[in-house]
C-alpha cells in the first residue's frame, strides 16, 4: 500500500481519530437531548417537503409491466422504455456523493444509481459516488446520506460531461492536492453545474434525524431529492444541452454492451477484499446469484441494503481497478488516487472473471477497460459497481 506515513503511525492516528469521533458523538447525544430539535439543525418537516413538491415514493414515470423496453441506457446499456428515455434525454447525468460510515447505513437510493464508484475517503472509511441518469426516473428519489467532495471522484464525474451535475455537502479544501473545493472552482463548476448543499434549500436537501430510526451525528443526516436537484440544474441551464450549447452526449464515450450471457457452471461465485486490511467494517463481499445473473453485496459482514426498498444491493457487473494510493497527506487523513494513466483491472460479469487493464488519458477522458489481449471489454447490460483499490491489495475469489 503506497502511503507517505508508515502503516503503524497511520494506525495510531486512526485510533485517535475514531476515539475523538466517539467522544464527539457522545457529546452530541447529550446536547441534542437538551436543545430543541429545531435549533439542532435546519430540518424540513415531511409536510413542508411535500408542499415544496418533493416526491415520497411516488413513481416519476408510470411504467406498465408489459411495456416494451428497447431503449438502452447510455451509461450501462440496460434497456428501458421510450417513456423513460424521453425523460432522461432532457437531462444530463448527476453524480452524488454518498457516505459509507457505519452510522450512515443503510443508505438510501444506491439501488437506483446506474453506476456506483467506491474508494476510501479518509482513514479507512470508503465513500460512494452514485451516477444517476436512467434508472432513478421511475423509483423513490430520496438519496443519502450525502457527504463531501473528494478530488479523485471529480475525475470520475468528469467522464460523464465537462459539466456534470455534481452533488455534495462541502468538501476537502486543505491547501494541497486534496483541495476538492478549489478544483471545483478551477473547473468552472462552482455555482453552476456544481450543486453544493450549502447553496441549496430544504426543497432539495434536508436533515433527517429520524430516517434510520436511531440517533446519529448530524453529519450523517443529509438527504436529497434527485428530482428536485435536476430541477435546480435545469434552472441554471444545465439540462441535456447546457450553457456551453453542446449536448452532454457529444463528448461522452459509451462503453460497449451486449445482452447478458451467463457461463455455466460459474467460474467465480464469491469476490472478497478489504480496502485497508485492518478495518473489517469496510470489507466488501460480492456473492454471485447464478439464477438472477447478479452480484449481491455484503458490506462489513452485513447484507448491504437500500433503505428505500429494503432490498440487498445487486449489480450486473463488478469492476475492480488498482490505482496508486498516496497518503494520508494531512491530519484529516485525506488520500489521493492516481486516476489517470493505466493499471491493472478485474471485471466480474456473467459468473466469469476477466483479467485486464484500465486506461484514462486525462480528467475528461473515459476510463477504458481491456482484457489481457488488449481488446476493449464488452460489458453485460445492467448496473455496474466500480471499486478502486490500492495497487497490490489482494482480492479473494472462489
Amino acid at each position: 500500500m503506497n502511503q507517505i506515513l508508515s502503516k503503524s503511525f497511520v494506525a495510531v492516528l486512526l485510533l485517535i481519530f475514531f476515539i475523538s469521533t466517539g467522544v464527539s458523538f457522545g457529546f452530541f447525544r447529550l446536547i441534542l437531548k437538551q436543545v430543541p430539535s429545531e435549533l439542532a439543525s435546519p430540518i424540513a418537516p415531511e409536510e413542508e417537503q411535500k408542499e415544496a413538491g418533493i416526491d415520497f415514493g411516488d413513481l416519476l414515470v408510470d411504467i406498465a409491466p408489459d411495456a416494451v423496453r428497447n431503449s438502452p441506457c447510455p451509461l450501462n446499456g440496460e434497456y428501458y422504455t421510450s417513456a423513460e428515455k424521453d425523460v432522461w434525454s432532457k437531462r444530463r447525468p448527476m453524480a452524488i456523493m454518498i457516505e459509507n460510515h457505519l452510522e450512515a447505513r443503510p443508505q438510501s437510493g444506491l439501488s437506483t444509481a446506474d453506476i456506483v464508484y467506491e474508494a476510501v475517503a479518509e482513514g479507512a472509511i470508503t465513500r460512494f459516488m452514485g451516477v444517476f441518469y436512467c434508472d432513478s426516473i421511475s423509483h423513490d428519489n430520496i438519496i443519502g446520506p450525502v457527504r463531501s467532495a473528494r478530488t479523485y471522484f471529480l475525475d470520475w464525474a468528469s467522464e460523464y460531461s465537462k459539466n456534470p451535475i455534481y452533488v455534495h455537502v462541502g468538501g476537502a479544501n486543505t491547501p494541497n492536492k486534496a483541495d476538492a473545493l478549489g478544483q471545483i472552482e478551477d473547473y468552472g463548476w462552482g455555482g453552476e453545474n456544481d450543486l453544493n448543499q450549502f447553496g441549496l434549500s430544504v426543497k432539495e436537501c434536508w436533515r433527517d434525524y429520524n430516517r434510520l430510526n436511531r440517533l446519529v451525528a448530524t453529519e450523517h443526516t443529509m438527504y436529497c431529492s434527485n428530482e428536485a436537484l435536476w430541477k435546480v440544474a435545469d434552472g441554471r441551464g444545465w439540462a441535456a444541452v447546457g450553457q456551453d450549447k453542446k449536448p452532454w452526449e457529444a463528448t461522452f464515450t459509451p462503453w460497449k454492451f451486449a445482452d447478458p450471457k451467463p457461463v455455466s457452471p460459474p467460474q467465480v461465485t464469491k469476490i472478497e477484499f478489504d480496502f485497508w486490511a485492518e478495518y473489517k467494517d469496510y470489507t466488501v463481499r460480492w456473492d454471485y446469484d447464478s439464477a438472477a445473473n447478479l452480484y449481491k453485496r455484503t458490506n462489513g459482514n452485513q447484507t448491504h441494503v437500500d433503505r428505500n426498498i429494503n432490498q440487498q444491493l445487486a449489480v450486473r457487473t463488478v469492476i475492480i481497478q488498482f490505482e496508486k494510493e498516496t497518503g494520508p497527506i494531512d491530519d484529516h487523513m485525506h488520500l489521493l488516487y492516481g486516476t489517470t494513466g493505466s493499471g491493472k483491472a478485474m471485471v466480474f460479469q456473467n459468473g466469469a472473471k476477466i483479467e485486464g487493464t484500465w486506461t484514462k488519458k486525462d480528467r475528461l477522458s473515459r476510463t477504458i477497460y481491456k482484457d489481457s489481449s488488449g481488446k476493449e471489454i464488452t460489458f453485460a447490460r445492467g448496473k455496474m459497481w466500480i471499486e478502486t483499490l490500492p495497487i497490490g491489495d489482494p482480492v479473494s475469489t472462489q
